[in-house]
């Protein structure tokens, strides 16, 4: 029996590892996106406010986020 638990349960991280490590996530459709500095997943900002603001990665619970830089540079005119 709690081996079928233990099964379920790997299911559903394996999925959730899927979804957030190795995709891209929209820059404009998710604001700001943050990075585990451990396992690489990518953890948007809405996340984080849905966990009561706790600043920690969603899948290791590692504690050291970095702040993905978006894709395109902004170019901004001097005078």
């Amino acid at each position: 029996m709690s081996i079928l638990i233990i099964g379920k349960v790997l299911e559903i991280f394996k999925s959730k590892i899927l979804f957030f490590v190795g995709r891209s996530v929209p820059m404009e459709k998710a604001g700001i996106v943050y990075e585990c500095m451990r396992c690489g997943a990518r953890v948007p900002s809405e996340e984080l406010e849905l966990r009561g603001g706790e600043t920690k990665c969603i899948i290791c619970g590692y504690r050291i986020l970095k702040k993905v830089k978006p894709p395109v540079v902004k170019r901004v005119q001097s005078k």
